[in-house]
Protein backbone atom coordinates (compact mmCIF):
# COMPACT_ATOMS: atom_id res chain seq x y z
CA UNK A 1 0.00 0.00 0.00
CA UNK A 2 0.97 3.64 -1.08
CA UNK A 3 1.81 5.85 1.92
CA UNK A 4 1.44 9.92 1.91
CA UNK A 5 5.61 9.93 2.58
CA UNK A 6 6.17 7.95 -0.45
CA UNK A 7 3.70 10.02 -2.66
CA UNK A 8 5.50 13.39 -0.87
CA UNK A 9 8.86 12.04 -1.84
CA UNK A 10 8.13 11.09 -5.62
CA UNK A 11 6.83 14.80 -6.01
CA UNK A 12 9.57 16.29 -4.18
CA UNK A 13 11.98 14.31 -6.50
CA UNK A 14 10.50 14.61 -9.73
CA UNK A 15 9.52 18.06 -8.86
CA UNK A 16 12.83 19.59 -8.35
CA UNK A 17 12.60 22.25 -5.75
CA UNK A 18 9.38 21.62 -4.45
CA UNK A 19 7.44 21.13 -1.44
CA UNK A 20 4.79 18.38 -0.95
CA UNK A 21 2.72 18.13 1.93
CA UNK A 22 0.73 14.71 1.50
CA UNK A 23 -2.33 13.04 3.26
CA UNK A 24 -4.65 10.60 3.05
CA UNK A 25 -5.46 6.84 3.61
CA UNK A 26 -3.19 4.48 1.67
CA UNK A 27 -6.20 5.10 -1.60
CA UNK A 28 -7.17 8.59 -1.24
CA UNK A 29 -4.59 11.34 -0.96
CA UNK A 30 -4.42 15.10 -1.14
CA UNK A 31 -1.40 17.01 -1.72
CA UNK A 32 -0.23 20.31 -1.39
CA UNK A 33 2.42 21.18 -3.73
CA UNK A 34 4.58 24.21 -3.31
CA UNK A 35 7.05 24.79 -6.43
CA UNK A 36 8.57 27.93 -8.23
CA UNK A 37 8.08 26.33 -11.68
CA UNK A 38 4.20 26.42 -11.21
CA UNK A 39 4.85 30.24 -12.64
CA UNK A 40 2.91 31.44 -15.59
CA UNK A 41 0.91 27.89 -15.74
CA UNK A 42 -2.53 27.34 -15.75
CA UNK A 43 -3.99 24.76 -13.51
CA UNK A 44 -4.20 22.15 -15.71
CA UNK A 45 -0.52 22.45 -16.71
CA UNK A 46 0.31 22.29 -12.85
CA UNK A 47 -1.02 19.27 -12.41
CA UNK A 48 0.09 17.10 -15.87
CA UNK A 49 3.56 18.28 -14.30
CA UNK A 50 2.66 16.83 -11.07
CA UNK A 51 1.25 13.27 -12.87
CA UNK A 52 4.40 13.65 -14.78
CA UNK A 53 6.59 13.35 -11.71
CA UNK A 54 4.54 10.36 -10.48
CA UNK A 55 4.56 8.33 -14.00
CA UNK A 56 2.76 5.16 -13.84
CA UNK A 57 2.04 5.18 -10.22
CA UNK A 58 -1.08 7.77 -11.04
CA UNK A 59 -2.37 4.25 -13.42
CA UNK A 60 -1.47 1.61 -10.83
CA UNK A 61 -0.41 2.19 -7.42
CA UNK A 62 -2.49 5.81 -6.74
CA UNK A 63 -6.25 5.38 -6.95
CA UNK A 64 -7.06 9.28 -6.58
CA UNK A 65 -5.16 11.98 -5.77
CA UNK A 66 -6.72 15.67 -4.81
CA UNK A 67 -3.80 18.14 -5.19
CA UNK A 68 -3.71 22.23 -4.81
CA UNK A 69 -0.85 23.61 -6.56
CA UNK A 70 0.88 27.29 -5.90
CA UNK A 71 3.72 28.70 -6.14
CA UNK A 72 5.26 30.52 -2.97
CA UNK A 73 3.94 33.51 -3.62
CA UNK A 74 0.27 33.07 -3.92
CA UNK A 75 0.85 31.23 -0.92
CA UNK A 76 2.12 34.55 0.76
CA UNK A 77 -0.20 36.44 -1.37
CA UNK A 78 -3.13 34.08 0.23
CA UNK A 79 -2.17 34.45 4.18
Amino acid sequence: MVTPQQIQDWIETGLTGSIAKVSGDGQHFEALIVCADFAGKSRIQRHQMVYTALGDRMKSEIHALSMKTVTAEEVQNQS
